[in-house]
């Protein structure tokens, strides 16, 4: 099987109850979109709602940075590209971008670390070998292209 790098598995509208005062997309819907896509993200891992259901473990977000770039608006179609940067035993580190689907500008990027728990124990708890052999996979063919350029990036003040 050819892995996509990135991953494109998401697409979606901005829904008009996204919009805030500002008559752009609100920053709590950026995160709610980021969700859905970490969502369809899981799914491909299958790491998703079945994979709690079967195997009683699931994954939690434990740190999360979103940049903004450019407003978006009602109605414009939205994709998501999905880059797995790395894992390890329990870990997985990911980054999402949001984008305009028509004209292909960048409007937000979303970096994340998220831990596999157990939930019977709800501690943190190593990926079944299946699962981390595909980790493993998917994080290859993801660094054979460029890290996007806001991977790592953290909040400061410019000269400090």
């Amino acid at each position: 099987m050819t892995i996509e790098a990135p991953l494109q598995i998401y697409r979606d509208q901005v829904r008009p109850e996204w919009i805030d005062y500002n008559g752009h997309m609100n920053v709590a819907y950026y995160v709610l979109a980021f969700d859905y896509v970490t969502d369809a993200f899981f799914d491909y891992l299958g790491l998703g709602h079945e994979y709690l259901k079967k195997a009683n473990c699931s994954t939690f977000a434990v740190e999360m940075n979103v940049s903004y770039v450019r407003e978006i608006h009602e109605g414009d179609p939205i994709a998501a590209r999905t880059w797995l940067l790395a894992n390890d035993a329990k870990r997985l580190h990911y980054y999402h971008e949001l984008y305009h689907a028509e004209e292909g500008w960048l409007s937000a990027g979303c970096e994340l670390m998220s831990l596999h728990i157990d939930m019977s124990i709800r501690r943190t708890a190593p990926f079944p070998n299946d699962i981390k052999a595909w980790l493993e996979e998917v994080t290859a063919a993801h660094a054979a292209i460029p890290a996007p350029e806001r991977v790592g990036r953290r909040i400061a003040m410019p000269g400090r």
